[in-house]
């Protein structure tokens, strides 16, 4: 049986190793703990038989502006639709919260347009460029696409 749920303290190592492969694979970005630790009320997890799965985090940037970030999904569990449950999940909080817009810096577009996202120029989020990307290490060089989703037009 699986369950999407807020993640346990216990559970924050093992959301890093998940990570850390990702990010090995250039999936992702690398994440620190104490980062995680911090932030760990953003997240999600994808738990199954055999433990953590997959995680997602919604982060909020502005009243209308959240990005789902850290998107991972093991391994066995790719093209199941782990992915696709963890994208509803944020999104129907940041639907629950009132905000307008969320989006995804990605390298696999094609996911996120299944979910409801469009492709947006970077400039359209100068809030997330000046406070995360300045500080990248792929910055000014970022090969990841700028995904949006717009939630008030689906409240209508």
């Amino acid at each position: 049986m699986y369950m999407v749920r807020k993640p346990k303290l216990t559970e924050v190592v093992s959301m890093k190793q998940l990570l850390d492969e990702a990010a090995a694979e250039e999936q992702v970005l690398p994440r620190q703990l104490p980062e995680l630790y911090e932030n760990v009320r953003d997240f999600y997890v994808y738990v199954d038989e055999r433990g953590l799965g997959g995680l997602v985090a919604l982060h909020i940037d502005m009243v209308d502006l959240a990005e789902v970030r850290s998107l991972v999904v093991r391994g066995d569990l790719r093209g199941r639709g782990v992915g696709r449950r963890l994208v509803e999940t944020v999104v129907a909080e940041a639907e629950l919260l009132d905000i307008a817009r969320v989006y995804a810096l990605t390298r696999l577009p094609e996911f996120f347009e299944k979910s409801g996202f469009r492709e947006v120029d970077r400039n359209e989020l100068p809030y997330k460029v000046f406070k995360d990307c300045i500080g990248c290490r792929l910055y000014p060089g970022c090969d990841e696409i700028a995904m949006v989703r717009d939630l008030a037009a689906t409240k209508e």
